[in-house]
């Protein structure tokens, strides 16, 4: 039982020292960033084995200060430089920067095949490819090559809207039903006309024209056809 109480103390310190850090640590991650993860993680898991519970907390506090101040110093120009990795140029007008690729110790067959997952079959097709300094990277086509977008063929383009999640698994999203001005009893209207509960629907969104789209767990259309195909289904 002291062990169980140990790990959940443990894993809770962890989970709360990750949120007050911020998003930035456990998603791009930067050099510090992912030293940040090793350390703390280390010392968090520590009082598992040994029994220096609050010796370990202290360690992870400090450390997590220490970062808070790191990510406040890469907003200086005079300390960013230092902490951060300047991009690399690995493609230019269709051709590969060999010294920039050893640079970075990337392997040619990495660089394509990452460049694949882009949409890039064809390095001639690109103006220049960057690798930032969070290890990804960036592709810019050539202007021949990128998509065509609205503007170059004068069309209007319409507003996007986006819908407004009402139903989430069962569960009304109150909060948008306020921003909505809408109410309860509005929503269950509009569901008792279609005969749908608001338990059985998976989803239900707000749309612009304020119809309601619900999604549920029925499959009403198309059951035999290839994408609602399930293995082993004889038919």
């Amino acid at each position: 039982m002291l062990e169980f109480y140990r790990a959940f103390l443990v894993f809770a310190a962890g989970f709360f020292f990750l949120r007050i850090t911020g998003k930035k640590a456990v998603t791009q991650m930067h050099s510090f960033d992912i030293l940040y993860i090793f350390v703390v993680t280390n010392i968090i898991s520590d009082p598992l084995e040994v029994s220096n519970l609050g010796e370990a907390l202290i360690y992870a506090g400090i450390i997590v200060i220490l970062y808070k101040i790191l990510i406040q110093l890469s907003l200086n120009k005079k300390f960013r430089w230092i902490l951060y990795e300047s991009p690399t140029v690995l493609i230019q007008n269709g051709d590969i920067d060999r010294k920039a690729l050893k640079k970075v110790r990337l392997p040619l067959n990495e660089l394509l095949s990452q460049l694949r997952g882009k949409g890039f079959t064809d390095i001639q097709n690109i103006a220049l490819a960057i690798m930032e300094d969070t290890g990804d990277i960036s592709v810019i086509p050539k202007a021949e090559y990128r998509p065509i977008q609205p503007h170059d063929l004068n069309l209007p383009v319409k507003k996007s809207y986006l819908p407004i999640p009402l139903i989430l698994d069962g569960q009304i999203v109150y909060a948008n039903l306020k921003y909505l001005q809408l109410n309860q009893s509005w929503l269950m209207n509009e569901l008792q006309k279609r005969g749908e509960k608001a338990e059985n629907i998976i989803l239900a969104t707000y749309l612009e024209d304020g119809d309601l789209f619900i999604d549920n767990n029925d499959v009403k259309n198309g059951q035999n056809d290839l994408y609602h195909y399930k293995p082993g289904r004889e038919k």
